[in-house]
């Protein structure tokens, strides 16, 4: 049974070994069921290390998945997979679980987001880079992506946070890559908070503005 304007648990069909839970959280908007030929704007959460395991409450401690805990009435449907413990966020994985999650629910394929936090702020970059077809804007979290390949995002809508005073991962990881893609002529924003450690999600994922970024951008402004 679905449960709209709340998070619950389901089950992958595809097998990611050693890679992911094979469990994930599900967001479903108020009207999902109800409107059933209307296709809905998604976001692709992707947690931090310190989420990773195999208790999925874990990922409903921080950032996204966590705002919508108490959030009953967010426009996006919204899946937050769970990295295995000692594992990265892999960018080929994260592609065939986006496949599976398109044909699985009635998704906006021209409004495909994805941010994450931390370890998930690489994985966003990560997955853009390798795949910049797939999305219509993009908000990594105190991250860091590669500063050579960053330019394939020319043409995507970006927007970048990072604590200015964070010690785990340094602003310098958000910069080169920031500044990288402004070199190529990328459509990037960069928000600092300038007395912010490591916790930048915290502020970024409670801004109303953030979410209204998303909807104002389609996958036809990436081509």
């Amino acid at each position: 049974m679905s449960i709209e304007g709340a998070l619950q648990a389901r089950v992958f069909r595809t097998q990611f070994p050693d890679n992911v839970n094979t469990e994930y959280l599900l967001y479903l908007p108020v009207g999902y069921e109800e409107q059933s030929a209307r296709r809905w704007p998604f976001i692709l959460f992707l947690h931090g290390r310190g989420e990773c395991g195999t208790d999925l409450h874990l990922v409903s401690t921080e950032g996204l998945a966590k705002k919508l805990q108490t959030q009953t009435d967010f426009p996006f449907l919204t899946v937050a997979p769970q990295c295995l413990p000692g594992k990265n966020w892999d960018a080929e994985m994260l592609n065939t679980l986006l496949d599976e999650l398109l044909d699985s629910y009635r998704i906006d394929r021209e409004r495909v987001y994805l941010t994450g936090l931390s370890m998930g702020g690489f994985g966003t970059w990560a997955l853009a880079i390798a795949h910049p077809e797939r999305f219509a804007a993009i908000a990594p979290i105190c991250g860091g992506g590669d500063p050579a390949r960053v330019c394939v995002l020319k043409d995507m809508p970006v927007w970048n946070f990072h604590g200015g005073r964070d010690s785990v991962v340094p602003i310098a990881r958000s910069n080169e890559v920031v500044n990288a893609l402004q070199a190529c002529g990328g459509d990037v924003r960069f928000t600092v908070y300038p007395e912010a450690g490591h916790d930048s999600w915290t502020e970024t994922y409670s801004n109303p503005q953030l979410y209204e970024w998303f909807l104002s951008h389609t996958q036809a402004d990436t081509r």
